[in-house]
């Protein structure tokens, strides 16, 4: 199994960015994904979550209405949209594959002016 994560960088409040995860060494389409983070001295936290299909997702109460998790099976690929951030946004993100128990190397999220 491998998820390899891009995408993260410096952002103005306000801004948007998008991350993706690229997964393989299992068949990705038949699986949940989860997005996490974890901010300096903070706990990792779940931000959303996305069925195999792509028919359900869930998103922690502080990213709702801003970001936006979704896959594409045919590229082994999800993705989270993220728009409106916030300082408060700033972490590292990590693509995560419960079935597996197996987490990406995370990207850097930095929301600051």
């Amino acid at each position: 199994v491998q998820l390899v994560e891009s995408g993260g960088g410096l952002v103005q409040p306000g801004g948007s960015l998008r991350l993706s995860c690229a997964a393989s060494g299992f068949t990705f389409r038949r699986y949940g994904m989860s997005w996490y983070r974890q901010a300096p001295g903070k706990e990792r936290e779940l931000v959303a979550t996305i069925t195999s299909a792509g028919g359900s997702t869930n998103y922690a109460d502080s990213v709702k209405g801003r970001f936006t998790i979704s896959r594409d099976n045919n590229k082994n690929t999800v993705y989270l949209q993220m728009n409106s951030l916030k300082p408060e946004d700033t972490a590292v993100y990590y693509c995560y594959a419960a079935y597996w128990d197996y987490w990406g190397q995370g990207t850097q999220v930095t929301v600051s002016s």
